[in-house]
């Protein structure tokens, strides 16, 4: 799936009506080829908590080689 066509289907979805869950994410991915599996980082995001939640990851995978960024 190209960009272009990505964009489509966001745009072409009726979003009124939310229906929780993680289907249609799920379904745009597998029309994509699942380009997720390729990444190699952890995103961690939101308001609060970043700093701990890289302290706890950064401990977990300790011995491998990470960077935490942050924008704090």
């Amino acid at each position: 799936m190209t960009l272009e066509q990505a964009l489509h289907y966001i745009h072409a979805v009726c979003w009124k009506g939310s229906i929780p869950g993680l289907e249609r994410i799920e379904a745009l991915l597998d029309k994509m080829g699942h380009p997720e599996r390729a990444c190699k980082f952890v995103h961690v995001a939101g308001t609060n908590g970043k700093g701990s939640t890289c302290a706890m990851l950064a401990s977990i995978f300790q011995g491998v080689p990470n960077t935490c960024k942050s924008s704090e």
